[in-house]
């Protein structure tokens, strides 16, 4: 089992960036693929990025943050990032962290097994 927390959340201006980290306790997190989902007000969770275990040598993005948002992981310190570039009033919302037991990484929800609280994005115009 997976324990993740995130962080790194916070208001910026349009255009900002930010870098949000989710930290994992548990063991062989090196084995687990990564997503980042996020939830605005009022909508459903949607996917934002994956990144397959081990070397994270995959990557996937959802069509809306392609270009903008880069996903990474340090297994030495269990630790999986998302940077996020040039963002947009569009990209508030809460974003979770979240480990799966699939691979190659996947983009439904119902594939993540281990959710964090989140941490709040707010971007302002």
């Amino acid at each position: 089992q997976v324990q993740v927390v995130e962080s790194g959340g916070g208001l910026v201006q349009a255009g900002g960036s930010l870098r949000l980290s989710c930290a994992a306790s548990g063991r062989s997190f090196s084995s687990y693929p990564m997503g980042w989902f996020r939830q605005a007000p009022g909508k459903e969770r949607e996917f934002v990025s994956a990144i397959s275990r081990e070397g994270g040598g995959v990557t996937t993005y959802a069509d809306s943050v392609k270009g903008r948002f880069t996903i990474s992981r340090d297994n030495a310190k269990n630790t999986v990032y998302l940077q996020m570039n040039s963002l947009k009033p569009e990209d508030t919302a809460v974003y979770y962290c979240a480990a799966s037991r699939y691979s190659p990484p996947r983009t439904r929800i119902d594939d993540y097994y281990y959710w964090g609280q989140g941490t709040q994005v707010t971007v302002s115009s």
